[in-house]
């Protein structure tokens, strides 16, 4: 298996790349996470990669981060996640917003990304609850948060606020505060923002 590639990037179609290493292109598919973090045509790249072998195609996916290709290969586990799925799941969110929506079971964040209905979406949330949520809420500060912070962070999603602007504000947010004093502390800390 094909675990990382490191050469010369030749072309940036989204969500594929085109990498030259000593003479030979492969054709990788990355997650927009990985693509945006890409660098200028020319330049050197090193990718983390998973390698899917079908009766009709060999297919590269690539990662910036080791934690992106471990997470990409626990959502091909679910059943009925392909690679095609869990690469729009990896451009919808990052890692991190993942797991928290794993551990605070929020199936909303995982609807609003392109082929994820509501039944897909409660698969992944049960079926990588043990998995990824535990792995990597540490990273996330996520095992402090009360139930009320669930309810803020649904509040300010409601409110149009970006998944990124409304789990930063209520990161910030004092540890048991009620649901009506957390949304207005968060709306006080993303006014300043």
């Amino acid at each position: 298996m094909i675990g990382r590639l490191s050469g010369v990037l030749l072309e940036k179609n989204p969500p594929q790349i085109l990498l030259d290493i000593q003479g030979v292109a492969y054709e990788v598919d990355v997650p927009m996470s990985t693509f945006y973090n890409l660098p200028a045509t020319g330049e050197r790249v090193t990718l983390f990669t998973h390698l899917v072998v079908r009766e009709d195609a060999h297919l590269l996916y690539g990662f910036g981060s080791e934690n992106e290709r471990r997470t990409f290969r626990q959502l091909l586990k679910v059943n009925g996640i392909g690679a095609r799925i869990a690469l729009a799941v990896l451009s919808g969110l990052s890692v991190a917003e993942l797991a928290q929506a794993i551990t605070l079971q929020e199936p909303g964040r995982l609807t609003k990304i392109p082929g994820i209905g509501k039944k897909t979406a409660e698969r992944i949330l049960l079926e990588l609850k043990d998995k990824l949520g535990a792995d990597v809420t540490t990273v996330v500060d996520v095992h402090r948060a009360p139930p009320a912070t669930s309810d803020i962070l649904h509040a300010l999603l409601s409110l149009g606020y970006s998944d990124k602007e409304a789990a930063s504000a209520v990161k910030q947010l004092p540890e048991g505060v009620a649901v009506g004093d957390g949304i207005r502390h968060a709306l006080k800390l993303l006014a300043k923002a």
